[in-house]
């Protein structure tokens, strides 16, 4: 009798997470359609129809210097938004590196050219010194810095890589017509995804990863799934979702082994309508 009540206890308590991941997946595909069908509106308002990438690339980079007036004051303690709805209306937002880059990756994504971001590193490769893009142009991963409105090229007006920026003289001559260029911007130190900011097992995860699967950021475009709440909030939930599934699957297993039938969570659903749709009975 004890094993049956901890069976079903623990069986509701997985039931609970397993409808909570169900809603949250159902939340986050709602979320990232109705994202994608706003970005795909503004794209369509703000980049040509019919145009090469580069020129798309450069209009969003227009756009983002002297488009349309933009609400001014972004009154939230969240600097970092990673909503586009917020990144695209708010000027304050378009000033940041971070929150910039991210307004042009998914602005320039919905535009159907490929864009992820970028972090340049400091020396130790613990901290983000700048925020920049990486767009697919004429077969190379070209450099936009969107905080300074450009494309880095080289003087014959070829696009530049990382890896070519990598070598300072390089960045020198790209960025000399820059205003305000911090040359500690640099490309010696990059990644896509930064786990070595992280307390105490940080640095462990970034060189651990690094090692055994070398180009794991490369193969991938983290920047749209992680940098867009919709898309994340989705993610989260398909995850959560599936690791309940596992755990029902698992505490089945366990009810069958020992002739107990756990609840099962639309059973837990129909009884807890019952209860809060039934009227009370009345005192006498």
């Amino acid at each position: 009798m004890k094993k049956e009540s901890i069976l079903q206890a623990v069986s509701f308590s997985v039931n609970i997470l397993l409808i909570s991941s169900l809603l949250l997946t159902l939340l986050g595909l709602a979320w990232e359609y109705s994202t994608h069908l706003y970005l795909s509106g503004f794209a369509n308002a703000v980049l040509p129809y019919s145009s090469t990438p580069e020129n798309k690339v450069a209009a969003i980079l227009a756009w983002m210097q002297q488009g349309p007036a933009r609400e001014t004051d972004y009154y939230s303690d969240d600097s970092e938004s990673r909503d586009p709805v917020d990144t695209l209306n708010y000027k304050e937002l378009l000033s940041v590196c971070g929150t910039g880059t991210n307004a042009f990756v998914n602005l320039a994504s919905a535009g159907g050219i490929q864009a992820r971001r970028l972090l340049l590193l400091d020396a130790q490769g613990l901290n983000t010194n700048h925020v920049v893009a990486e767009v697919y142009l004429d077969g190379r991963w070209a450099i936009v810095d969107p905080s300074f409105h450009a494309i880095l090229k080289d003087s014959d007006g070829n696009f530049l890589t990382k890896e070519q920026l990598a070598r300072p003289e390089v960045l020198l001559e790209a960025t000399r017509d820059l205003p305000g260029y911090d040359l500690s911007y640099n490309y010696e130190h990059t990644a896509f995804i930064h786990f070595a900011g992280l307390p105490v097992v940080g640095p462990f995860l970034q060189a651990k990863w690094n090692s055994v699967l070398p180009s794991w950021q490369e193969n991938f475009n983290w920047a749209v799934l992680l940098e867009r709440q919709s898309n994340a909030t989705l993610v989260a939930g398909i995850f959560l979702l599936c690791f309940a599934i596992c755990l029902r699957r698992m505490i089945c297993w366990y009810g069958r082994k020992f002739s107990i039938s756990p609840m099962g969570p639309w059973e837990q659903l129909s009884h807890a309508g019952v209860a809060l749709f039934t009227a009370m009975p009345a005192d006498r």
